[in-house]
């Protein structure tokens, strides 16, 4: 990957710009847009999939805001998108806002789960770090701040990953906090997150990583595995993206949706007449267990778990999602070749 053009660049970041795939025979365009690098398999549909995300405002007043949610109604793009920022958004940083009143349950729930899996690792972390499944990116800028060294907060959506670099780039937190319905709250505050020089965030799949193998001494995968396609694949790609001896954390509740995951790459949750009865938790045992299953990931072994950590979300100030995940700590080595 080579950079072709700077369109705009604000202190010494590029805005907008194009990356070139090196390969001469190849030779693809990645565009980089509002600072986020789109690296995708195949960026035209990314880009036909996400126009409404890649071409948003985001000047209006909270009032103008207002009106226009009020005009359209709910379940539309603007209100799912809104949703999905206000939930995201009060976990990642609620904690660090002055006017935010005292909630029950605790914001803060990516940033804890992260922790108990630092508190596991039995080793020390040599970076670079990549955090799959960033969301808004607070798990990455709290990875920045226990690790000297480049951290990279990857994900899908465009308007999360909008979020973090705006964050990234003003030290300044936004968002729409919702109360009920279609009506929200814009919150907005200061924030500094003293080791941001080294985060950035990328759009990217992380079922198919675009780095050499073996490049990251630590892989953070909070909530992703019940939120891909093919799960299977995405350990794998942790598993090729760790150098031997590097860690991951993973975290999910196993709530699964037919919409995202077909139903026949789920970890457990079907099959109950199978020997594992459909529990996830024993199957996802034997996947990071050398041998111990046909589909084993080969280079990444098992280390901890806590099988119950309480994770609670946010939906509006009436209602709120709790959820027990299932945390891990895996460890690559070197397999041997087949």
């Amino acid at each position: 990957m080579r950079l072709a053009e700077v369109f705009t660049e604000r202190d010494e970041q590029i805005i907008e710009g194009v990356l070139h795939c090196s390969d001469p025979t190849c030779n693809l365009e990645y565009p980089i847009i509002g600072g986020i690098p789109l690296i995708l398999p195949d960026v035209r549909s990314y880009i036909n999939d996400n126009i409404y995300h890649l071409t948003a405002r985001h000047d209006l007043s909270e009032s103008i805001e207002s009106i226009i949610a009020d005009a359209i109604g709910p379940q539309t793009h603007y209100d799912i998108t809104r949703q999905h920022l206000s939930t995201y958004g009060w976990d990642g940083y609620a904690d660090l806002d002055p006017d935010e009143a005292e909630q029950s349950p605790q914001p803060g729930a990516v940033k804890r789960c992260l922790e108990q899996g630092i508190d596991l690792l039995e080793h020390e972390i040599t970076p670079p770090v990549i955090d799959l499944g960033c969301a808004v990116g607070r798990s990455t800028f709290e990875l920045a701040e226990r690790y000297d060294g480049p951290v990279l907060g990857i994900d899908i959506s465009f308007s999360m990953l909008q979020m973090a670099q705006r964050i990234l780039q003003d030290g300044v937190v936004s968002y729409p906090r919702r109360r009920v319905g279609i009506v929200y709250d814009r919150r907005r505050f200061e924030v500094n997150f003293t080791a941001a020089q080294h985060v950035d965030f990328w759009a990217c799949d992380a079922q198919a990583l675009p780095f050499a193998a073996n490049s990251f001494g630590l892989v953070s995968a909070l909530q992703l595995i019940d939120s891909t396609p093919t799960p299977l694949q995405l350990l794998h790609s942790i598993s090729q993206t760790l150098r031997p001896g590097g860690s991951a954390i993973i975290a999910t509740p196993y709530d699964w949706s037919a919409q995202v995951t077909p139903i026949e790459a789920w970890v457990g949750g079907h099959s109950q007449r199978g020997p594992m009865r459909g529990a996830a938790e024993p199957l996802l045992r034997s996947l990071l267990t050398p041998g111990a299953h046909p589909q084993s990931i080969a280079g990444l072994r098992l280390k901890q778990e806590i099988e119950s950590l309480p994770w609670h979300t946010r939906i509006n100030e009436r209602s709120t999602t709790q959820y027990d995940v299932h945390l891990i700590v895996a460890e690559a080595f070197e397999s041997e070749p087949s």
